[in-house]
């Protein structure tokens, strides 16, 4: 027997009409309740894939889901020097990532013994200015060069460094601001 409700559906444990509030029947519980939702839910999902035909999924559109397996792929995290290089390569600045690599990696790249008496300075049009800290150490790194320069190609790459520029220790400069005299510098003036 079915008792009527007052809103016009049926108390008898059928699926609600579209306006009625959805009554439970008092017998059923648990997993009697979760079939009849996912009956209902299957349902409306068959309704709205019948009204709307083009808004399909890609595995109905003859398209295989991938799913991601043991092996690598696009979609696994990648280190962050991986993505650094990836961009610069994309914006097209690959002497601003190799300068900055030599700059950064200099005890590793030449050695610390090396890297303890002279420093990279800066990278400009594949000419890597290196200043070492007396005129003695600039012609030892003079005489290196094709070693350090090979150790350089395998850290950033071919053709990013072509060659290499010593110099020693630069002289203090005695201009300060913008109105300076000429000359040499402070010197002695008794005499």
């Amino acid at each position: 027997m079915t008792q009527s409700n007052p809103a016009g559906g049926d108390r008898s444990g059928g699926p609600a009409g579209p306006g009625d509030p959805a009554e439970p029947h008092p017998d059923k519980r648990g997993a009697d309740l979760a079939r009849e939702a996912l009956a209902a839910a299957r349902a409306r999902s068959a309704a709205r894939r019948k009204a709307n035909p083009g808004q399909r999924g890609t595995a109905q559109r003859g398209q295989r889901r991938r799913w991601s397996g043991a092996s690598p792929d696009s979609r696994d995290p990648a280190p962050f020097g991986v993505l650094a290089r990836g961009w610069v390569r994309r914006t097209g600045d690959p002497v601003a990532l190799a300068e900055a690599t030599v700059i950064a990696r200099w005890p590793a790249i030449v050695g610390a013994d090396l890297a303890a008496h002279c420093r990279p300075v800066k990278l400009t049009d594949g000419v890597l200015t290196v200043q070492a800290e007396s005129t003695a150490w600039a012609t030892q790194i003079r005489m290196v060069a094709p070693t350090m320069l090979a150790k350089i190609a395998a850290a950033v790459g071919p053709n990013q460094v072509r060659s290499l520029r010593a110099s020693g220790p630069s002289g203090p400069s005695w201009k300060f601001g913008r109105r300076h005299v000429p000359g040499r510098g402070p010197r002695d003036t008794y005499g």
